[in-house]
């Protein structure tokens, strides 16, 4: 296994690199197959926004938060 300096490289190995590639290049070739209609990005931040609020109307928050203490 030949080790990567942390200046040069975020992985700690060619190989752990290589196979970070492949998998990157790999999901990047799915998405450009993708043949589903494109969602612009003020309609997907709208959708994931009415969501969001939803949950906060709710009660409901992602990380367990009530909201109030000692609840």
């Amino acid at each position: 296994m030949n080790e990567l300096s942390p200046i040069v490289s975020e992985f700690d190995s060619e190989e752990a690199a290589e196979a970070y590639d492949a998998w990157f290049r790999a999901k990047v070739a799915a998405s450009l197959a993708d043949d589903r209609p494109v969602v612009a990005h003020d309609d997907a931040m709208a959708q994931v926004r009415a969501i969001i609020d939803g949950h906060n109307r709710a009660g409901k928050h992602a990380c367990g938060w009530s909201g109030a203490a000692g609840r």
